[in-house]
């Protein structure tokens, strides 16, 4: 017995060793490449050293913002490094990295390689659908097109969506704000998209959105393993083929039926429906992605986009409005006068200039995440400053702490809701337009920036405006006992979630200035 001891605790002993030498081995290679590699040159925001560096990964998953705003305090206008579970993240600081990036070419950096990294639509959708993006013409052009025409059905779904789901009532009722306004989206994105009775049909829904909020986790989840766990967790978690059947089952034979009038002459077809199904086989160039299931997929796709950032934009209008309704008045008065005016139509949504100021508002003071703009090196990137950056990294640009930038923005930290539409009565030739919501700008980034930047923005904004005029027409909100104090954000990593436990409170609208 006491032999057999010994030679356990001989083994144990060297498992011990060997595992002690492997692991020198390992962070001596690791120290190696760090000190050859081009990242060793840029600074870096909390611990650098090959083990070290986890602790601060672990921090980044709750403090992401707090090693965010560090880095961009002492190094302004320089990038900098932050330890991720799963890679170095290289973040880029101020204006002219964002020109940078703009500028770049699809060469140098990829935005869909990085976005499939936190999204990973390869283990969802498969690769094929990560190198052929063909809805991503379909959502800069016919979706966008089609707004000025189709804007009756969106604002008709608006009026019945929230009848259904908060109607106006004499008392207050309480109601979860973040998911039942994620609910009314689907329903005013889906009306716009598939049309009626699909846009309304619960099972139909309840895929979208679930969908939505599934993959978003399921990129975050993915993202807390090594890299080389990646594929294992990725396929063990993959949403795509059920969903896919899913959806199947609702638009799958419509699809099949709309493929094969489309491939008519055109004086044979007959009436075709101006909807997302017929925009995207007007966009295919390729026999294959006439495919049910391709263009299911798409449908998804396109879905997860517009859901997942409006419900939380919405969201975060509504929780500024209940906590400032020193803006209602002038807020309806624009509203109810430009309606009269110009009718329910993309046009008057267009005139709104109080509106918009105040959602703009809202999302630079809460936008979808303390980093935008991510992108992924194909190979050695030099920025303007000279700072070289090795393929495969990943970078992103510190969007929110820019937001929150007092050299940028007077009183940053304060929220003006008429900011921007004073901002429009400037001298400048370019004033008007430069201060809208959906214009892009090197200041305030909400919707990217360049040739890759977000090309549903026009569809987004003139839903939630026209959502958002609704409930300004329509009622009175507030918190509970008329608090004053906004529900806290929600952070995990550099994402930025409206509260999605907050109870915003509604009733008919009281007609009383």
């Amino acid at each position: 017995m006491a032999s057999l001891l010994a030679n356990n605790l001989d083994i144990t002993s060297l498992i011990v060793r060997l595992s002690g030498a492997s692991l020198a081995v390992y962070a001596a290679l690791r120290y190696a490449q760090a000190k050859r590699s081009p990242l060793n040159s840029i600074p870096t925001v909390g611990h650098s050293g090959v083990f070290s560096s986890y602790v601060t990964a672990f921090q980044w998953i709750q403090n992401a913002g707090e090693l965010i705003q560090e880095g961009y305090d002492r190094y302004p206008g320089q990038a900098f490094k932050v330890a991720t579970l799963s890679r170095w993240l290289v973040i880029l600081n101020g204006k002219q990295h964002v020109d940078d990036v703009r500028k770049a070419t699809d060469d140098d950096v990829s935005f869909l390689e990085a976005t499939e990294e936190s999204i990973p639509t390869t283990y969802t959708f498969g690769q094929r659908f990560l190198d052929d993006a063909f809805h991503i013409v379909t959502v800069r052009s016919p979706i966008t097109r089609n707004l000025i025409s189709r804007f009756g059905d969106i604002t008709d779904e608006v009026v019945e969506a929230f009848n259904d789901y908060i109607p106006p009532t004499k008392d207050w009722t309480a109601v979860p704000a973040y998911q039942t306004l994620m609910h009314i989206v689907c329903r005013v994105s889906n009306r716009y998209f598939v049309g009626l009775p699909l846009c309304r049909e619960p099972g139909y829904r309840s895929l979208n959105e679930t969908f939505t909020t599934d993959l978003a986790n399921m990129g975050r989840t993915i993202n807390c393993f090594p890299k080389f766990l990646r594929p294992l967790v990725g396929r063990c978690m993959s949403l795509g083929r059920k969903n896919v059947d899913r959806m199947l089952q609702y638009l799958g034979p419509t699809i099949e039926a709309r493929v094969a009038q489309m491939k008519q002459p055109e004086s044979d077809r007959g009436e075709v429906p101006n909807d997302l199904i017929t925009w995207l086989i007007e966009t295919a160039t390729q026999d294959y992605q006439l495919d049910a299931r391709d263009l299911a997929k798409r449908i998804l796709a396109i879905n997860f986009a517009a859901i997942h950032t409006s419900s939380m934009s919405i969201t975060q209008g509504v929780y500024d409005l209940a906590i400032h309704p020193e803006y209602i008045k002038e807020l309806r008065e624009e509203a109810e006068s430009v309606i009269e005016e110009y009718g329910w139509t993309k046009g008057a949504m267009q005139k709104m200039r109080k509106v918009d100021s105040f959602l703009k508002e809202s999302q630079r003071l809460n936008s979808l995440g303390k980093l935008l703009m991510t992108r992924k090196t194909l190979r050695n990137w030099t920025l303007s400053d000279g700072t070289l950056i090795p393929a495969g990294s990943h970078t992103a640009v510190a969007t929110h702490a820019m937001h929150k930038d007092e050299s940028l923005w007077e009183d940053a930290d304060t929220f003006k809701g008429s900011r921007f539409a004073e901002m429009r009565e400037g001298d400048g030739e370019l004033d008007s337009i430069k201060h809208q919501m959906v214009s892009l700008s090197f200041d305030q980034i909400v919707f990217g920036h360049g040739r890759h930047a977000c090309p549903g923005r026009f569809f987004a904004v003139n839903e939630i405006k026209a959502m958002f005029v609704h409930i300004l027409l329509t009622y009175d909100i507030q918190f509970e006992d008329g608090s004053m104090e906004r529900p806290p954000n929600i952070y995990f990593e550099a994402a930025i979630i409206p509260n999605p436990r907050a109870t915003v409170f509604f009733k008919k609208r009281s007609h009383v200035a």
